[in-house]
């Protein structure tokens, strides 16, 4: 972290808490700029399979071995609520069961409350066949970014006075807001583009550029205003990426449609 900095995260490492299974998890980056959730402890290479494996290279998390004995693998191996993404051997499944017991005891006492998984499966495809947006694409700084909640609950990541993190939203109700679009899917980074696919897309770009980077700093204008204020929280823009992304474009623009842009 950067002594002139006033934000009181660190660049990389966060931890954080599975929202399926409660358990701690550690948050990178990866040579893409995606995030990826890593177990945060590391493991003998000799328990993990090459395909699991992943080192961590001045705060940046690259795939397979680094030509240690220890290596870290992705938390959705051991998650007790997923399908293991590689072939796990008796240490791993020990470690399964240990987080299994400890999500349950997690659920017992109150403090984490799973979401079902039938829910989550309806809510899925009733989002699918509405076209609404529950993870919306937004498009500002000439770049398109896959936000982690609907337009409206993109919560501010500064800390209050009273050292917790805004409940403020960043789309607020004073300053202008973005316009939905039906816009070409595009290429990324030279890859094809998907054949004749217009998608909803929250457009940003018409915005002042102060109002952009407010949007990508993910804050409320209040906290946008006071430069010295912290970051509680990371801003989970993830860059978005039309092969990568294809179960979140949506072909309609949803209804009723969020907030337009002022005198719009």
């Amino acid at each position: 972290m950067a002594g002139t900095s006033s934000s009181r995260l660190p660049r990389v490492g966060q931890s954080s808490r599975c929202r399926q299974c409660g358990n701690r998890i550690d948050l990178y980056e990866r040579a893409d700029q995606r995030p990826i959730a890593l177990h945060p402890m590391e493991l003998s290479v000799a328990h993990a399979p090459e395909a699991c494996r992943w080192h961590l290279s001045s705060g940046i998390a690259y795939p397979h071995g680094d030509g240690s004995p220890w290596c870290r693998i992705p938390h959705a191996v051991l998650c007790p609520r997923r399908t293991p993404l590689c072939r796990t051997g008796p240490h791993l499944e020990a470690l399964r069961r240990q987080l299994a017991v400890r999500t349950r005891r997690l659920t017992d006492t109150g403090a984490f409350t799973p979401t079902p998984a039938a829910a989550s499966a309806q809510a899925a495809g009733s989002d699918s066949d509405a076209g609404s947006s529950a993870r919306p694409v937004v498009q500002l700084l000439l770049r398109r970014y896959l936000a982690e909640q609907t337009v409206e609950d993109i919560r501010c990541v500064a800390q209050t006075r009273h050292r917790h993190r805004c409940t403020h939203p960043v789309l607020a109700p004073t300053a202008p807001g973005g316009i939905w679009r039906l816009l070409p899917t595009g290429p990324h980074r030279g890859q094809l583009a998907l054949p004749d696919v217009l998608m909803a897309v929250y457009d940003l770009g018409h915005l002042p550029y102060s109002e952009q980077l407010r949007w990508r700093a993910q804050r409320c204008p209040q906290h946008a205003a006071a430069p010295g204020a912290a970051d509680l929280a990371l801003a989970e823009w993830q860059p978005f990426d039309p092969l990568l992304h294809t179960t979140h474009i949506r072909t309609r623009l949803p209804h009723p449609p969020a907030r337009q842009a002022k005198g719009r």
